[in-house]
């Protein structure tokens, strides 16, 4: 009651000064009339902003909500009277938020005079456009997933939703989402809060993420369990099953959802009992090797009826990494996929220090994963998903260019269905409902108007990674590479990202070759039966080390040529 008071205090306001301008015009003197006209002008606008569907901060703070597009309408006439900059990332910047809400409202995402950015600042960066431009015809671009062993390949699309659990978001959040992702044939990630009744009901794409917990194919122990992920798996709605390593949010931390916040809804999609503390442990406890998680991977594959299998990661001690690669060798199956997530991605509450100064950004994440397969020769076998504050059509050229195949993106879609950036998503005092479980919040979200937003927001960013593709004069995202990015290192200094991120060749790390120093350090210190290492960082480093470098190379050769047969 004391949240519904707040959130309708203006709107209270403004109906109780209506009622007394109106008693006191009838005892007092007419001119009251005069205030009784405003406040009764305010209080039609609260029962309008109640009734209206397409703004949910209007619906949770009827009247004084507006104030939120009042601002926004004489922003530009007034720029110096706000603190924000466009340009400030906080930690998106107003550009990013503005150009999803353009985008998925359907409404012009030009700019008149110019880019808004310092292009001779430090990083700015661009793509090289070509003097013989291309015209892609179509951009919806896909990709098909799904290796040697899979009998179901997918074909995805290039932009899809990240990971976010239903529980992080609440019920009509997920609902918009997945009927968007629908619309529009694209996938949605499920999260690793399992699978609930609201990313089935409009047959939705799904990518099912299964985490440390096993939500929804457990035993309600902890334990995974063949039999309920089977069942889960073949539905027909699931396409592709992603495990989940680590995340970007929070790397090497688990989870607790408290047991108040466990509702029968989410411990239903969870597999776990209602109002009881849900923990998500830090590894998993179905395999402890790389050698485990290599069969782990075809054992799901298996279970799900041949549907693509594979993980998600955020990179952290390289070697640990080099150990998941050398058991690929070791046992001849690989993953369908690997989704890299940056330590700058990720929506999930966690410790400040987790989220400033744990794990790998993605672009050094991504290209150190992408070189490895390039040096193991087991790259065209295996699709590379990049996450981590991916917004724009650029933010897609520049990781794809680095060796992503498609990109996912969670932000994105969280503005799309009309997050505003308030930062208050643990606090379960989301003002436009995308991050509650309050019931009276979330209805503020109009699944109906937000899913097509998701929609526009996906059409409309293909549609400009197209138009930047053609200018460079290309006819796929596939076909970038590093040296179509430029970036300003320092004043009069500027690289082209290969020369920053420099290629492997095809299968050099079987030969022997470590031109890359992470490479000649880390890759000798891995072991696929282990994820520790064989012997110290600091022995590699210098060089004082009497353990022998594994002999794995004719191992390797004979998969990489059974593979390419």
């Amino acid at each position: 009651m004391q949240r519904l008071l707040t959130r309708y205090s203006a709107f209270h306001f403004v109906i109780a000064c209506t009622i007394a301008s109106l008693v006191f015009s009838l005892v007092s003197s007419v001119w009251w009339l005069l205030p009784a006209l405003v406040f009764g002008a305010l209080t039609a606008l609260g029962i309008w902003d109640l009734r209206q569907t397409r703004h949910a901060i209007r619906r949770n703070y009827p009247v004084i909500g507006n104030l939120r597009f009042f601002f926004e309408s004489i922003r530009p006439e007034m720029r110096q009277y706000f603190i924000e900059d466009d340009n400030d990332a906080l930690p998106f910047s107003r550009v990013d938020r503005s150009l999803v809400y353009q985008r998925a409202k359907q409404e012009i995402d030009k700019r008149p005079f110019g880019t808004q950015h310092d292009v001779y600042r430090r990083d700015y960066e661009w793509i090289n456009h070509s003097l013989e431009p291309s015209h892609p015809q179509n951009s919806d671009f896909r990709i098909t997933v799904g290796g040697p062993d899979c009998s179901r390949p997918h074909s995805l699309s290039v932009l899809n939703i990240s990971a976010m659990s239903f529980g992080a978001l609440s019920a009509n959040a997920i609902l918009a989402l997945n009927k968007g992702a629908s619309e529009g044939n694209f996938a949605h990630d499920t999260g690793e809060g399992g699978i609930s009744t609201y990313h089935l009901e409009h047959n939705g794409s799904l990518i099912w993420n299964i985490g440390s917990g096993y939500f929804g194919c457990g035993n309600g122990k902890g334990q995974f369990s063949d039999e309920v992920f089977a069942q889960r798996a073949r539905h027909d709605s699931v396409k592709m099953i992603e495990i989940k390593l680590s995340q970007g949010a929070k790397p090497g931390h688990g989870g607790i959802l408290p047991g108040p916040k466990v509702t029968p809804e989410i411990a239903q999609a969870r597999g776990v009992p209602p109002w009881q503390d849900c923990n998500s442990p830090a590894r998993h406890s179905a395999f402890t090797t790389p050698i485990e998680l290599m069969q782990f991977i075809a054992r799901l594959r298996g279970l799900s009826g041949g549907k693509p299998v594979g993980f998600k990661l955020c990179i952290g001690h390289p070697w640990e990494w080099f150990a998941i690669a050398k058991a690929m060798l070791k046992t001849g199956i690989t993953p369908d996929f690997i989704v890299v997530d940056g330590a700058e991605g990720g929506t999930g509450a966690a410790p400040i220090e987790f989220v400033d100064h744990v794990g790998t950004p993605l672009r050094e994440a991504l290209r150190l994963v992408h070189n490895t397969l390039v040096g193991i020769g087991l790259r065209d076998h295996i699709k590379l998903g990049a996450s981590g504050k991916i917004i724009s059509a650029f933010d897609m050229a520049r990781v794809m260019a680095l060796g992503a195949d498609w990109c996912n993106s969670a932000r994105g879609f969280m503005f799309a269905i009309g997050c505003i950036q308030a930062q208050a998503c643990h606090t379960g005092k989301c003002p436009t409902g995308v991050t509650t479980q309050d019931p009276k919040r979330q209805k503020a979200l109009v699944v109906e108007d937000k899913s097509v937003r998701v929609a526009s927001f996906h059409a409309n960013t293909l549609k400009a990674l197209g138009e930047i593709l053609g200018a460079a004069g290309l006819q796929h995202p596939g076909e970038l590479r590093p040296h179509h990015i430029a970036k300003r290192i320092s004043n009069g200094e500027i690289r082209v990202l290969s020369a920053l991120f420099p290629d492997l060749e095809d299968g050099e790390l079987l030969e022997g070759k470590f031109r890359l120093t992470i490479f000649r350090t880390a890759w000798p210190m891995a072991q696929a039966e282990s994820f520790a290492p064989l012997y110290s960082l600091s022995a590699a480093l210098s060089g004082n080390t009497n353990s022998p470098m594994p002999d794995d190379a004719s191992e390797a050769n004979k998969t990489h040529a059974a593979l390419s047969a």
